[in-house]
């Protein structure tokens, strides 16, 4: 997993509360076997009409926001299902931060899993946010992990808390595999002293007596 300490991106806002996975990624993109590709299947109802046209009036068919990697909204993000679809979704799209009054806890857990920060913030502050971004197009924010804090383009910041070990993944690039690596030479030598016993009574097989 990519390291993440310092991140400077264009924020686009989504004005919406208690949006759930599956308005993140409907149901029916779920059957897909890999973890690629979600991203043209992010908000699908929301961007596309019956039709399968783009819906101009959805937020990410804005030019403004073309390119945005930091998504701005509001309470109770990633509420619904526990799908990992949804970050994965997020992230393909090209998201690396998420900024929001509260996210579900198991969304957010999978966030950190998939190398996306989730940012919680009073409801006042990103209040304060969603003025700038709007009054400014082309809002970029720079998010540093380690110190914690968001800075606006114009000067306007505020600082957020993180869970100790989840910023460590974050900051070192570790993923649940690279995790359990760091002690991979722990995990031998537990390996080890179980294997022994066992090599010792097993015989090479009579292929003779079996044929």
């Amino acid at each position: 997993m990519e390291k993440f300490k310092e991140f400077k991106g264009l924020v686009a806002t989504l004005d919406m509360s208690n949006v759930d996975t599956d308005q993140i990624v409907p149901k029916q993109f779920l059957k897909l076997i890999h973890r690629t590709d979600f991203g043209k299947y992010l908000f699908y109802h929301h961007r596309y009409t019956e039709d399968g046209g783009p819906n101009p009036d959805f937020v990410l068919h804005q030019p403004r926001f073309n390119g945005a990697t930091i998504l701005l909204t509001r309470e109770n993000f990633g509420c619904g299902s526990s799908r990992e679809h949804a970050p994965w979704a997020l992230r393909d799209y090209g998201f690396r931060v998420l900024i929001a009054p509260s996210f579900a806890d198991i969304f957010k857990t999978n966030c950190f899993k998939t190398g996306i920060l989730p940012v919680e913030l009073d409801g006042d502050t990103v209040e304060q946010w969603f003025k700038r971004v709007d009054a400014i197009p082309g809002y970029e924010i720079t998010v540093d992990l380690v110190n914690q804090t968001l800075t606006g383009i114009d000067g306007f910041s505020s600082s957020f808390e993180v869970d100790r070990f989840l910023k460590h993944c974050l900051v070192e690039g570790l993923d649940q595999i690279s995790l359990s690596l760091e002690h991979e030479a722990a995990i031998e030598a537990y390996e080890q002293t179980h294997r022994e016993p066992w090599q010792a009574s097993i015989t090479a097989p009579d292929v003779g007596r079996l044929q």
